[in-house]
């Protein structure tokens, strides 16, 4: 069981890896034309790299 779950964990780790690049990559390449737009974008990327930091401290956790 613990093999699929870190599959799983591996897998949503790369959409929301890809997810991120792909807004970037849309940013830089101009694919924003309104400041809404912008806004909007900022908070998926933000909303994306929280998730993913939440799953690197759930999987590596640091003693405090």
């Amino acid at each position: 069981m613990l093999d699929e779950e870190l599959i799983i964990i591996s897998k949503l780790q790369k959409y929301l890896k890809n997810n991120y690049q792909a807004i970037g990559e849309s940013m830089i390449g101009g694919g924003i034309d309104n400041m809404e737009k912008y806004k909007y974008m900022i908070g998926k990327a933000h909303a994306y790299a929280t998730i993913l930091q939440e799953i690197s401290n759930l999987l590596n956790p640091k003693e405090q």
